[in-house]
């Protein structure tokens, strides 16, 4: 199947990365969102991204100002969908928000579309189970931030067709991405080895062994990784890791239960970066 038009469902942290490197691939892209400041935010931050590599001397003022010229942003669900060949959806990490989202998209998008959700751990099974295409449901998994990190994690759902996963390998490869095939598990790879080491941070750093920036430096220069766990994870949020640990825990067991100080951070609104404080104060950078 030929792809050219993508919807993006989110203009958020990951949605706008998504929309970002589809339109720099080609592609015409329609970024939705609930909210005119969430849409404004994404574009912002595409513009910055762009007008960033225009001064490193990446790219040319008329490649970003065709780059932009395929992105439609919108807060209309069905002008967003209507006529797309894909629909890349990367709502909040709930199941139920998900699965209510794909059932109002069966109302709306062309027999032909694919499903692509950018979910970090959660089951492509069970969303794919409330659609009437699970053959044309996959799991395509970006890693944060999406211009930058090589990654795609594609995930099969119980259904999905050799077919869909083979144009998804296409797609991610069109979009610079290498791509990685796992079958349907938990967190999947990734996230099951990333995720049970960020949330060991947390219970070292609540028994007190050494400091957030000791901690992460460690890591960082002892381990050769590019950014410590505590420091990645207010980048990709706090609770976005703590609802990962806590479907994690659900279905693998004690291993993973969420670390107390994680629970503790999120409880006190400190999600990152996202919300200026949660290990570290970003209120003062």
């Amino acid at each position: 199947m030929e792809i050219k038009k993508v919807c993006v469902l989110g203009a958020g942290l990951m949605g706008n990365g998504i929309t970002q490197v589809c339109a720099e691939a080609g592609f015409q892209v329609k970024m939705r969102d609930i909210e005119q400041r969430f849409i404004d935010n994404g574009m912002n931050t595409i513009t910055k991204n762009l007008s960033r590599d225009v001064q490193k001397g990446r790219k040319t003022q008329a490649q970003m100002d065709e780059i932009l010229a395929r992105i439609t942003p919108t807060l209309d669900l069905k002008e967003a969908a209507a006529d797309a060949d894909v629909v890349v959806e990367a709502v909040v990490e709930i199941m139920e928000l998900k699965k209510k989202v794909y059932a109002e998209l069966e109302t709306i998008v062309p027999d032909k579309c694919l499903f692509f959700t950018n979910t970090s751990g959660l089951s492509i099974t069970e969303m794919a189970a409330v659609t009437k295409r699970p053959d044309r449901f996959i799991g395509t998994h970006f890693f944060n931030p999406v211009p930058v990190m090589r990654l795609l994690e594609i995930i099969r759902g119980y259904e999905t067709s050799d077919e869909t996963l083979a144009t998804a390998k296409a797609w991610g490869e069109k979009l610079g991405k290498e791509c990685i095939v796992v079958k349907e598990a938990p967190a999947f790879v990734v996230n099951r080895i990333l995720c049970l080491m960020i949330n060991e941070a947390f219970f070292v750093l609540g028994e007190g062994l050494a400091s957030p920036e000791d901690i992460d430096k460690g890591m960082v220069l002892g381990c050769n990784h590019p950014i410590g766990p505590l420091a990645l994870s207010d980048l990709v949020g706090n609770d976005t890791m703590l609802h990962v640990m806590e479907g994690l825990h659900r279905e693998l067991g004690d291993k993973y239960r969420p670390a107390p100080l994680l629970v503790q951070l999120v409880r006190a609104g400190r999600f990152g970066r996202k919300s200026g404080k949660g290990v570290y104060d970003y209120t003062a950078k």
